[in-house]
């Protein structure tokens, strides 16, 4: 006589056409399901043996879709996608210092933060991403709103040597850093990280700081680093050393770094961020659009640093599509290696996926589709004439897919885009708040 086991109960069964897992690399697994329950995956296996296998709660057959581990978008200023279009086709210090910077300074606010991240949710949502890595004012309102929507986020703690609506002193932001710290240090869903702006306006005393503190709160350290040649320029005519170099000097060159930009970088340099374990973010249509410079993402490649994807904010970019991102930056890298064969289809969904994760510290938990990790997922139809005929998935995703293309996503489990419809998220009124921003900033720009 044989028993037979009774199926397992679970809380969600999604039945896919493809799922690309990203680990093991370059994998496409046919007619597979994921097994969710609770906030973790299960199992990955085919849909014959998961309907023996599982009693789901809910079953989701997508039968003209492939199934990716959620985007991460390693850079962001969310609040600024209340600025989106603000003040186009500037160069970097331009568009910061007579643009941005003047109207941030009259608007900025826990609303103007709420907002912005409330629209930014929407969006990422809508084009996949299911994490963001932030840096901006006010982290304790990012922060709450990102929990408000269960949004995975990790939140920038700034600093910066000049008085904000945030903190008035460099003691100031960092009695608020560690108060915005210790509000969410058992979250689930949010961590934190400090985000110095940028060695160009953050003094060698408060990078120590920064540095001491990071080591004993175990977080990242987030910034923008050589994202320019005047940048560059500037800090050797200052202290007579590259930024890189005052970084290394001051310690803070490590396996915490997330190195933002870096588009003049010399080989010397690359080799140090692959001793160090930096990992590197980069923002090639932010980079395109201001002018700044190329991240020389194949070198970075070939040594072994570890390259993330981010799309800067929407100020600069001017959108949060991490389809968008990943082909640009594919293209972008061939250009400037003169190699077609260089950051190819699979690298570049890492840089938006595992790679993303590891940079943030948040390997462990997200950026591939594996038993045990947390159910950030993305269901992405390719039944489109946009991307028919279908060769090669991985491929096809990187090169030809557009954003509208995804139709579900799963953050911890839970459901946030169902058949293109956000779940829980009062769209009217986030456009009715936009407009009104939009009408309120339209009237403040020095332009």
């Amino acid at each position: 006589m044989t028993s037979q086991t009774a199926p397992q109960p679970v809380d969600v069964l999604i039945e896919a056409r493809w799922v690309v897992p990203v680990e093991p690399h370059g994998v496409v697994l046919e007619q597979h399901a994921v097994a969710i329950h609770a906030d973790r995956i299960v199992a990955i296996l085919p849909i014959a043996e998961a309907r023996a296998a599982y009693a789901p709660r809910e079953r989701v057959e997508l039968g003209e879709h492939v199934l990716i581990p959620g985007l991460i978008n390693t850079h962001t200023h969310n609040p600024m996608t209340l600025m989106r279009g603000l003040a186009d086709d500037l160069p970097l210090m331009v568009w910061l210092q007579q643009h941005i910077w003047p109207v941030e300074a009259k608007v900025i606010g826990p609303e103007f933060v709420r907002d912005g991240v409330e629209l930014a949710i929407a969006e990422m949502l809508r084009g996949g991403t299911t994490c963001a890595n932030e840096n901006y004012f006010f982290p304790d309102a990012i922060g709450a709103t990102y929990r408000k929507h269960g949004f995975r986020a990790v939140v920038g703690l700034p600093v910066i040597q000049f008085p904000t609506g945030w903190a008035r002193t460099q003691d100031e932001y960092f009695e608020r850093a560690g108060e915005t710290h210790d509000t969410f240090r058992s979250d689930p869903l949010i961590r934190t990280a400090f985000a110095p702006h940028a060695p160009y306006t953050v003094s060698d005393e408060s990078f120590e700081r920064i540095r001491m503190l990071a080591d004993q709160l175990d977080i990242p350290v987030h910034l923008h680093l050589h994202e320019t040649a005047h940048e560059v320029d500037e800090e050797r005519k200052k202290s007579g050393l590259r930024p890189f170099q005052r970084l290394q000097k001051l310690g803070l060159v490590n396996d915490r770094l997330i190195a933002v930009h870096m588009t003049q970088l010399t080989d010397g340099e690359i080799a140090a961020c692959v001793e160090a374990g930096v990992s590197v973010v980069h923002c090639p249509e932010s980079n395109l659009k201001l002018a700044s410079g190329f991240c020389p993402a194949e070198k970075l490649r070939k040594a072994g640093v570890n390259v993330a994807l981010g799309t800067d904010g929407t100020a600069s970019n001017n959108d949060l599509d991490m389809f968008g991102e990943m082909r640009t930056a594919a293209l972008l890298a061939k250009a400037v290696a003169e190699d077609a064969a260089a950051f190819d289809a699979g690298f570049a969904l890492r840089t938006a996926t595992i790679q993303a994760a590891k940079a943030l510290g948040l390997d462990a938990e997200i950026g591939s589709i594996e038993a045990g990790k947390q159910a950030d997922l993305a269901a992405v139809r390719l039944s489109d004439l946009e991307t028919q005929p279908l060769f090669h998935i991985i491929s096809q995703l990187v090169y030809a897919t557009g954003r509208h293309q995804v139709t579900d996503v799963w953050v911890a489990g839970k459901r946030k885009l169902a058949a293109r419809e956000l779940v829980d998220m009062d769209v009217a009124g986030i456009m009715a708040r936009t407009h009104a921003w939009r009408e309120r900033i339209a009237a403040l720009d020095p332009a």
